[in-house]
């Protein structure tokens, strides 16, 4: 069965970065590599699709980790555009991010060249011991860089960064 709605999301997400006014190049970079990878749940509030959320990103930090000459990004889309604040926004991040991190930590250590510490300069998202900037959308979002009807989380290696700016 074909997910229209799941495609709709996507091709509205890769519209989106594809604006000459999107400002971040590493995702203008991924997409024109056809390096990013799409995994559309339902709603952000629900823990329902952690379980199958961090097995598309275990299988997207497989990829990474084959091909680090790229740059890639893992997108997970939430259905429901119900998101009134920044601060509702940010206790379902944190709320999706934990619940990741918990069933993570059953099974991996966290990755040692970066800082689990929330509040420490050097802090990054781990999964499957690979650091991770994480990105937030929402339609609620005060930057408009960040605005996306649907509620998003964009997963980028944290290495990719390093090799950025290693390379000026």
């Amino acid at each position: 069965m074909t997910d229209y709605g799941a495609h709709f999301m996507i091709r509205r997400f890769k519209t989106q970065i594809q604006d000459k006014l999107f400002p971040c190049l590493g995702a203008h970079a991924a997409l024109s590599g056809n390096c990013i990878r799409f995994f559309v749940a339902d709603q952000m509030s629900s823990a329902g699709k952690d379980g199958e959320i961090l097995s598309f990103l275990y299988s997207f930090i497989d990829d990474v980790r084959k091909n680090e000459d790229s740059f890639y990004s893992a997108v997970v889309l939430f259905r429901g555009r119900d998101v009134s604040s920044e601060e509702q926004y940010d206790s379902m991040l944190w709320d999706r991010l934990q619940s990741l991190s918990d069933m993570d930590a059953n099974l991996y250590s966290y990755d040692g060249r970066v800082d689990s510490e929330v509040h420490s300069p050097h802090f990054s998202f781990s999964l499957k011991e690979e650091a991770f900037y994480v990105i937030g959308l929402h339609g609620a979002s005060s930057r408009k860089a960040r605005r996306f009807p649907y509620p998003a989380l964009v997963f980028n290696a944290h290495v990719q960064f390093e090799k950025l700016r290693a390379n000026n």
